[in-house]
């Protein structure tokens, strides 16, 4: 028994040598490092050793490490590989290195660090320092250092949720990344500033990176459930290289594909004509997406039509996104908070169009304090307004635009133009206000007004109104859900009063009331689940057209209304198998119903659908139901990270669209018609199938990827040679289904840091059509596919910023494209005595290539941070070169010949100055 005891002992004794050596062993380093990167000198000690290093990589981003060492310990290498530069090192008891630049650290915290002291950065007043499950306390954001004990003792998993603010106007950071290494659990923020974490109980470092913030981190013990109010500090540009690390591995990491998110930041900098931000002139150059031509807002997304594209103002929906014809975004910059393109993988709430989802949203206004921002330029002018009611908990935000581009008509010699006049004004409104930590409401009201008249003969008027009401509530820390009612109003009318025998107003209008509801759950950190429906009440008033005047000879006429209900439900989840694998799916069913009252007219089948052919002639009741639609959406995506800095994804994404624009024009038209689906007129169907691959370099900032993908579209609206779509009570008769086709490859460059910044964007793509029906008549090129209207192969953008100082830079536009199709006469000849034209196949030649540069001057004023107002000035040129840009190429028979000409939107250099301002 005496010998048992000695060997235990002995072998007692040994083991805790070896766990001494062991340690020791982990405490020293080994290795050559030859003007390495300080990250990379990290990298590999930590890789040798149980420390833990604690830095701002924007600080040491040109640090270069030269050292030798065997068996050293961390504190002598450091002293040698620091002594010569301005860095400082401290090392606490926990094995954790802090590395500043200019003053030491001292890891060691006061005997009364986290006793409660006064101001907004501690824990609110009157509230406990740990929650339960009920997650009643509150926790605004205080030092980096200090531990925040959450909950109250919970099971093995619990969740953290909050919101994170920006410090001075407490409005929401959309899209910042809040995250532990370790374990590597992670969340970005939605657009309430909203966040959800799921792990085990613990002490946790989360670090917390978004656009525009400084980067930071909160230490937190995580006991039971809780929540965590953070309020970060905003990040101003300075003269040396800013590391922008917001979901600096989002295009990476993110299961989204096809989605470009922009911020008001980023579009600020991009010149575009007259001087004003232009979200949609920014927007239009991002691959895959382009426009028919120059003054035109109209998107054409990855080989879609214009009317393809869902454009959502805080949730409501948008059908006149310009004023002036498109030469204004109908959005004022100084309002918006950010807008996202969805080009392919379109989330499973969004539905009802095929081609691109664009979700633009408002900021909040400042929860602290009044101010305000504006600008003035040579066309429009701008001011905003915002503040607290009820500071910390309510703000509203409002803006207002008009145009004064009467007095540049009148300097033109054209009587065609100086006898015009054109202008334009918008209101928006936002209201949100915080009743307590579980619901919050938020209020948009949105009116435009547009007023064209040429040369005294027709005046033009359209107008938009909308309006959204959302209530926000949280039932847990895992789920909360958002009640949304909306409203939208788009009409138009035209006035000719030239002739007293002819003088007629032609009307039109669109109305869309709609109410949705989303839930958003996060039960581990492995899923999201989001579930919902909506519901939308489309009525339409195709036409009407009035006599003006007693003298007027016109006869009235007036189209019947048309009615559909549009409804969906829907449910998406995010599973992470691996770290490295994710998948997505979703499905949304939708349903469509026509509804009367209404007249339907039944055609001969197997017959060109005409007046000719109609067998018979049905009536429907008010609110009967004249036509069903409905069929499943699909969502699925899968994403597979191939390094710590490349990824591959996929997606596939049907789509059902029930409504259609009816233009025959090739770019958006105010007086364009929207036609809903109906007995004769089958809804829209869209397959789309993506693939990319995603890389980043140096540090994640600069991104390239390359996406490919291919689409088909049935029963796309076009229209028969000659169609009349204005006024005509049988619409159908002129309207074809056809097939289409889409594909195309997208490469994308961007830069977003430093003082050189920017991106560089390539797309090849096709867009086809196929018009085979079943009768000779309809039949277009014989059957075959031919071009879309927007098909241009080829397209290719650059913007660049470069920044001289911190109040001087320079942003630079390029943009090149191959031309637009167009249908040409060939021939003519007499049958009889009628002369007639013979036209090529449809959109068989194109327009002359699209090029043009434009180059703009940014003037920032004096960075005081007490002075009455912030102000900068833009001085831009639009279309540098003078370039004369085909926008359309028309015909017209002089002297017994067909001559042909081409009409330039922007023939000339286009200079600009505007003064902008903030208080």
């Amino acid at each position: 028994m005496k010998h048992a005891y000695r060997a235990f002992l002995v072998a007692f004794l040994l083991f805790l040598c070896l766990t001494s050596y062991g340690q020791q062993a982990e405490k020293t380093v080994t290795g050559n490092f030859a003007h390495v990167r300080f990250e990379q000198f990290v990298n590999q000690v930590e890789a040798q050793t149980n420390y833990r290093f604690y830095y701002d990589p924007a600080t040491v981003d040109s640090l270069f490490v030269t050292v030798q060492a065997q068996a050293q310990p961390l504190q002598a290498v450091l002293y040698q590989a620091l002594q010569a530069t301005d860095f400082r090192f401290a090392i606490d008891d926990e094995n954790r290195v802090f590395v500043s630049k200019g003053v030491a650290i001292n890891p060691a915290l006061s005997p009364d660090f986290f006793q409660p002291r006064s101001g907004a950065a501690e824990v609110l007043a009157n509230e406990p320092t740990a929650a339960g499950p009920a997650g009643r306390s509150r926790y605004v954001s205080a030092s980096e250092y200090k531990v925040y004990d959450i909950g109250s003792g919970g099971g093995g998993r619990v969740t953290l949720a909050g919101h994170i603010r920006e410090q001075k106007s407490g409005e929401p950071v959309i899209g910042a990344a809040i995250y532990s290494e370790s374990p590597s659990v992670g969340a970005n923020t939605d657009q309430f500033g909203y966040f959800s974490l799921t792990m085990p109980p613990g002490r946790y470092d989360l670090k917390i990176r978004g656009v525009g913030i400084k980067n930071t981190k909160r230490q937190v013990n995580l006991r039971g459930d809780g929540k965590l109010e953070i309020e970060v500090e905003e990040d101003i540009v300075t003269l040396k290289e800013v590391v922008v690390e917001a979901e600096k591995d989002r295009n990476v990491s993110g299961m989204q594909m096809g989605l470009e998110k922009l911020d008001i930041k980023t579009m600020r900098q991009v010149p575009t004509a007259f001087g004003e931000t232009d979200i949609l002139r920014v927007i239009m150059t991002l691959p895959g997406v382009k426009t028919v031509g120059e003054g035109s807002t109209g998107l054409n997304v990855r080989g879609g039509a214009t009317d393809q594209n869902l454009i959502l103002f805080n949730d409501a929906t948008i059908y006149n996104p310009s004023h002036l014809f498109g030469f204004f975004s109908a959005f004022n910059p100084d309002i918006l908070q950010g807008v996202e393109l969805y080009k392919s993988a379109i989330p499973a709430k969004y539905g009802g169009r095929l081609s691109s989802v664009l979700d633009i949203t408002t900021r909040e206004g400042n929860k602290k304090k009044v101010g305000g921002s504006g600008g003035i330029g040579p066309l429009t002018s701008r001011l905003s307004l915002e503040g607290p009611i009820v500071k910390d908990k309510s703000s509203f935000i409002i803006s207002g635009r008009a145009s004064y581009s009467d007095w540049l008509l009148k300097q033109l010699s054209d009587k065609n133009f100086n006898q015009s006049a054109a202008s334009f004004h918008d209101v928006t409104a936002h209201i949100t206000h915080e009743f307590d930590e579980k619901n919050t409401i938020y209020a948009t009201g949105y009116v435009s007004n547009d007023r064209f008249r040429l040369a005294s003969d027709t005046t033009f008027r359209y107008s938009n109104r909308n309006a959204s009401f959302k209530w926000r509530h949280t039932f847990t820390n895992q789920l909360y859900g958002v009640l949304t009612a909306t409203y939208s109003h788009y009409n138009y009318d035209v006035t000719s009063q030239r002739n007293p025998l002819t003088a007629s107003q032609l009307k039109y209008a669109i109305d869309q009331p709609g109410v949705r509801a989303d839930f958003s759950y996060f039960p581990n950190s492995r899923h999201t689940v989001d579930f919902g429906a909506s519901s939308q009440l489309y009525q339409i008033a195709p036409g009407s057209l009035q006599p003006r005047g007693d003298a007027s000879l016109i006869r009235p006429d007036v189209l019947a209304q048309e009615r559909g209900l549009e409804s969906a439900f829907y449910a998406s989840d995010r599973f992470d198998i691996t770290p490295r694998f994710s998948v997505s799916g979703g499905l949304r069913y939708s349903l469509f119903q026509a509804l009367g009252p209404r007249d339907v007219y039944r055609y001969a089948p197997g017959e060109s659908r005409s007046l000719a052919s109609i067998i018979d002639t049905v009536r429907y009741g008010s609110n009967r139901v004249l036509a069903t639609y409905h069929g499943p959406e699909y969502r699925l995506s899968a994403r597979y990270s191939v390094s710590d800095n490349s990824s591959v994804k996929a997606s596939y994404t049907r789509t059902r669209q029930y409504i259609h624009q009816l233009t025959n024009t090739a770019s958006v038209s105010p007086t364009d018609v929207w036609k809903l689906s109906d007995a004769n007129i089958r809804p829209q169907v869209g397959d789309q199938y993506s693939v990319g691959y995603y890389r980043n370099f140096k540090s994640n900032t600069i991104e390239v990827s390359v996406e490919t993908y291919y689409k088909t579209l049935r029963d796309v609206v076009d229209f028969k040679s000659g169609a009349t779509l204005l006024l005509n009570p049988q619409i159908e008769t002129d309207i074809i289904n056809a097939q289409g086709k889409a594909y195309g490859v997208e490469f994308f460059v961007k830069k977003l840091t430093g003082k050189l910044n920017g991106w560089v964007g390539y797309t090849y793509s096709r867009s086809l059509v196929q018009v085979n029906a079943a009768t000779t008549a309809d039949m277009v090129n014989g059957g075959n596919y031919y071009p879309s209207n927007f098909d241009k192969p080829h397209d290719f953008t650059l913007v660049g910023n470069y920044r001289f100082s911190r109040r001087f830079s320079t942003s630079v536009n390029f943009t090149h494209s191959t031309g637009r199709p167009i249908t040409l006469p060939l021939a003519k000849y007499f049958v009889g005595n009628s002369l007639r034209v013979f036209y090529s196949d449809r959109n068989a030649y194109r327009v002359p290539d699209y090029l043009r540069l434009d180059l703009a001057l940014n003037i920032e004023g004096n960075h005081k941070v007490k002075k009455l107002a912030h102000s900068s000035w833009t001085v831009g040129v639009y279309n540098l070169t003078g370039r004369r840009n085909p926008y359309s190429v028309y015909f017209k028979s002089v002297g017994g010949q067909i001559k042909g000409y081409q009409l330039s939107i922007f023939g000339e250099p286009i200079p600009s100055i505007t003064y902008n301002f903030k208080f």
